[in-house]
């Protein structure tokens, strides 16, 4: 496989070459109670853009829109490319009215994986993230809903063991449970982690230690209003001035370069967005902006 046609270049993913410049396909539906919907021809659009572009790396999940992420990237590029990775998560599910509650019993995610598999219409899912409720951003775990770590595990072990699913992955977790998890051989770590916000650099370091990859989410800044956007910080504002390009592609920029296997899943139906999420992939930054971004936020530990 050429790999210069890839945006961001490649790196590994359950041992299947991608994009390192992949889509995280959350805004394709709306998924929380007042949220505008997305045209559905839009979606499809922006979908079969995306795959044309290059990226073979689509971060999705059941409880998106409940089951309307994957309804329609199935419609959108059914039958899949062979090199296409999908990957989703499990730990959460739709209530009636649109919000989401925690399902993180053993038996609650393997009604997850199944409801990925017949949605999206294949029998094996490349990458299932477990999404921990431990800890914020976003909803939190509590009464029944309190699961061990190993419990978990030990059921996705059993659905990678079926062919269900090809590897195990962890969404939202601390140095403690990565390395309790290591057994397991995780593939991947989806944590919290921008320029602005560097609370999760010691599961990072846990991630290269062990040559994992490292998905980011908010690679952007906070989604939650009140929170800091890097974009708007005036360090990333000036480094983009000077090397010509958006605050979120020097961000962007500054993830590709802070770990080779770090995968990024941004994700947009704004085709203008789009188009500069994927062109960040060519944007080199030197030392002294990288390390003028490094030095925006303190690192536990440091």
């Amino acid at each position: 496989m050429r790999t210069d046609d890839k945006p961001g270049g490649v790196a590994l993913l359950a041992g299947r070459p991608v994009a390192r410049i992949g889509f995280g396909a959350m805004q394709l539906v709306a998924h929380r109670p007042g949220q505008t919907a997305v045209d559905r021809d839009t979606s499809i659009t922006v979908l079969r853009n995306v795959v044309h572009s290059g990226v073979n790396h689509i971060d999705t999940a059941q409880f998106y829109g409940d089951g309307a992420c994957n309804a329609v990237i199935r419609d959108a590029l059914a039958p899949f490319p062979e090199d296409l990775v999908l990957v989703s998560k499990v730990g959460a599910v739709n209530e009636p009215g649109g919000g989401l509650i925690a399902a993180q019993r053993p038996e609650q995610l393997r009604a997850q994986v199944d409801a990925n598999l017949a949605t999206l219409g294949i029998d094996h899912l490349p990458v299932v993230n477990l999404r921990r409720l431990d800890n914020p951003p976003g909803i939190r775990a509590e009464g029944d809903q309190l699961v061990d770590l190993d419990s978990q595990l030990a059921e996705l072990l059993a659905l990678r063991a079926e062919g269900k699913i090809g590897a195990i992955g962890l969404s939202a977790v601390t140095v403690e449970q990565l390395r309790q998890a290591l057994a397991a051989d995780i593939e991947c770590v989806q944590n919290a982690h921008n320029p602005l916000d560097r609370a999760s650099e010691p599961v990072l370091d846990v991630c290269r230690e062990h040559d994992i990859a490292w998905v980011p989410f908010f690679p952007l800044g906070s989604a939650f209003p009140g929170f800091p956007k890097a974009t708007e910080h005036p360090t990333v504002i000036a480094a983009a001035a000077a090397v010509l390009a958006t605050p979120a592609q020097v961000c962007l920029a500054w993830h590709l370069a802070h770990y080779v296997r770090t995968l990024l899943i941004a994700g947009s139906v704004n085709p203008d967005h789009l188009a500069d999420n994927i062109a960040a992939g060519r944007i080199t930054l030197d030392a002294d902006t990288m390390s003028a971004l490094d030095q925006l936020a303190a690192i536990p530990g440091s």
